[in-house]
């Protein structure tokens, strides 16, 4: 029998050469989480040097993303006993980071989809993702000239980032199925997140008060091969841009057969930004 039942999952994608930066983030989830440690590289017997490996759920498979084990590995059906599902990359810096903490606003402000927010001087992309100094959350932001006609939508709001992102268990059921089996490095999701709860611009936030540092680390990036004298993470950059593409195709399609079922006619062909 179990000795605890922990009402929230962490899951992380990890190589062992970053282990001292996962060790620090692991401590600061509470035992009302279970880990799980998705390892590209093969070497999870390796990560019982800490004692709360011994307890965590290790699944290998070298050289895939965090979506690839997300989408095979984190069924909705598989995850449903916890309120809260954490999907992080391995390069994040959580001094100023508490998990619990971070649940209570989460449960306080009424947010489905979050993410901590980013410290604004390093690997910052987007805007709505930078931390605020100025309350506990925010839900709404500016970017570039042109890039939001919509202020209610992304990329100002109902928008976060990949790589830190925290799904309740009814956000992840639907977000699960957006996940393409194919499309590994899941480029794209952010901007399709807003379809999964209503409505999206207050159930979608980014949590100021607990917030992290994205260390751009790229360690998976560098498990590729070198091709035509490419450094291997620019073969992974490529593919990821194309992802992107084939993402944004696939949901328009997929949008427009549903609307044209109920009888709609669908005529929008608007993209994304372009991430420079």
């Amino acid at each position: 029998d179990l000795t605890s039942k922990p009402k929230y999952l962490v899951a992380f994608t990890v190589g062992y050469d970053q282990r001292a930066n996962v060790d620090a983030c692991i401590k600061k989830f509470s035992e009302n989480f279970t880990v799980i440690l998705f390892h590209y590289d093969g070497r999870a017997s390796e990560w019982d040097e800490f004692e709360w490996s011994k307890q965590a759920i290790h699944v290998s498979a070298r050289k895939q993303t965090k979506w690839w084990y997300a989408k095979r590995f984190m069924h909705p059906n598989v995850v449903a006993a916890y309120d809260y599902i954490f999907i992080w990359d391995e390069d994040l810096g959580v001094e100023h980071f508490d998990a619990e903490k971070y649940i209570e606003l989460v449960k306080k402000h009424g947010l489905e989809i979050s993410q901590p927010g980013l410290q604004p001087d390093k690997g910052l992309t987007w805007q709505m993702t930078k931390r605020r100094g100025d309350g506990e959350v925010h839900k709404v932001t500016e970017e570039k000239p042109g890039w939001c006609p919509n202020p209610v939508l992304p990329p100002c709001a109902a928008f976060i980032e990949i790589m830190a992102p925290v799904f309740s268990r009814n956000a992840w059921r639907c977000v699960w199925h957006m996940i393409q089996n194919d499309l590994v490095h899941g480029w794209g999701l952010d901007f399709a997140l807003r379809k999964c709860v209503e409505p999206a611009h207050e159930k979608i936030g980014v949590i100021d008060s607990q917030w992290i540092v994205h260390q751009a680390v790229p360690t998976l990036g560098n498990q590729g091969e070198t091709k035509n004298g490419k450094a291997p993470w620019v073969g992974v950059k490529e593919r990821c841009r194309r992802e992107w593409t084939m993402f944004q195709d696939r949901v328009a399609v997929a949008e427009k057969d549903y609307y044209e079922s109920l009888g709609f006619t669908i005529n929008n062909t608007a993209r994304y930004p372009t991430l420079m």
